[in-house]
């Protein structure tokens, strides 16, 4: 379908955009090109849609349930007894939800982990998003586990043809604590003969990195440099408790990080993101929102207030990470670690994009839209989401959408209720 947007305020001057299929064809004003749909934007302004650099979709049944725990004791107590009791069908009904409530705030990737990978898989194609899928790859340092994820994994990489272009498949070995050196190994090997992505949780919590450095003598990124894990393929995920050394090595690599503001001070990981060092070493730094069950939503546009405001009150300085810089780790960064020609209003781009309603109260009066984005808008003043092409959602309205929050409730209640 090709779609004429018209009168789109794009920075500050009004332009057309012109979709041409899954591209972005010629931004001018008063484009005349016949179009299937014309969207009237008067009144609205053009923005690149969210990348989700980290979260665990399906965790939207877990929302409200086990929050205010420490970090271990919530995963120990509340989520991992819980989600042994999950089936494939949840699975699907929860990332269905957590697809539509993206969407609703104008995110059009995630980079997610969970369990059911095809369930994961076909929600992402009803729900015509984008997403980077893993399985979660736990292994408990058992050799049988292992050979089981290992053989699973590459089952579901040979299967990948029957999805869209939109899905593409990466690793997703838990973290170091959860998964065998020989397995984060073959991890780097396979990821390294195929080309595909690893998403990791690393160095999150201090007790994480301190167990770490007792069992194999040198703290995480320094011991996966040396075996050879750390390149341009990795998600390295939350990174918080880093020296300076693992901070070069990350940087020399091509390493990308994910920040997740909201869950890591919801978990009180004890030590804020060190965004101003790895910015001045050139380190590509993302976005995550984390999965509903630590954040407690996937509102990008909360993550990018919190984000910014978390450096400014941690480093003492209010200059730091101004709305700009937040905006790109939210867009174009993640487009470049998940190697998408988007993450720009631009022609030549894909047509992933939204439209602001700029009537919104948070919008007005507009001395600054991007900066009334980032500190003052929430996810309802996203009116239009566009995703490779397609309109996801017109004025508020995502298809099914009724049926999604229904099933999503359903799925919630029973898997818990299967707990004796």
């Amino acid at each position: 379908m090709n779609i004429l947007i018209r009168h789109a305020l794009l920075g500050d001057e009004e332009k057309d955009i012109l979709i041409l299929e899954n591209t972005i064809s010629r931004i001018a004003s008063n484009i005349e090109e016949p179009a299937d749909k014309i969207i009237e934007a008067r009144g609205k302004a053009v923005f690149p849609s969210f990348f989700n650099a980290h979260t665990h979709a399906g965790m939207t049944l877990f929302r409200g349930f086990g929050d205010d725990l420490p970090l271990m004791e919530w995963l120990e107590t509340r989520i991992w007894p819980y989600e042994a009791l999950i089936k494939e069908e949840d699975v699907y009904w929860g990332t269905k939800l957590a697809c539509l409530e993206m969407i609703k705030s104008g995110t059009t990737f995630f980079n997610d982990m969970y369990w059911f990978f095809p369930a994961v898989a076909r929600a992402v194609e009803d729900m015509k998003i984008r997403s980077a899928v893993s399985a979660v790859f736990i292994d408990q340092f058992d050799d049988n586990q292992a050979h089981e994820q290992i053989r699973h994994n590459k089952e579901l990489f040979g299967q990948m043809e029957q999805y869209s272009s939109r899905i593409s498949f990466s690793l997703g070995p838990h973290a170091p604590y959860t998964v065998s050196l020989k397995s984060l190994k073959w991890a780097r090997d396979f990821a390294a003969d195929n080309d595909i992505l690893i998403h990791i949780h690393l160095s999150e919590t201090e007790d994480e990195v301190q167990r770490f450095v007792k069992v194999y003598g040198k703290r995480p990124f320094e011991y996966l440099h040396e075996i050879g894990f750390l390149s341009p393929r990795l998600i390295a995920v939350h990174t918080v408790w880093l020296n300076e050394l693992e901070m070069d090595l990350i940087a020399e690599n091509g390493v990308h990080v994910v920040h997740n503001p909201i869950s890591n001070m919801k978990l009180a990981v004890g030590s804020n993101f060190k965004y101003r060092e790895l910015k001045e070493r050139g380190v590509n730094i993302c976005l995550g929102t984390d999965g509903a069950g630590s954040n407690n939503n996937l509102d990008m546009i909360e993550s990018m207030k919190f984000a910014a405001l978390l450096q400014k009150f941690s480093y003492n300085d209010p200059t730091i990470l101004p709305a700009l810089e937040i905006f790109n780790m939210a867009t174009c960064n993640g487009a470049k670690a998940f190697r998408l020609n988007a993450g720009k209003i631009e022609e030549g781009k894909l047509a992933d994009l939204i439209l602001v309603d700029l009537n919104n109260p948070s919008m007005v009066p507009g001395h600054n839209h991007l900066s009334d984005l980032v500190y003052a808008a929430h996810g309802d003043c996203v009116d239009t989401v566009i995703c490779d092409g397609n309109i996801l959602m017109e004025d508020r309205k995502v298809e099914g959408e009724e049926e999604i929050l229904k099933n999503a409730r359903k799925a919630a209640f029973d898997f818990i209720s299967r707990k004796k």
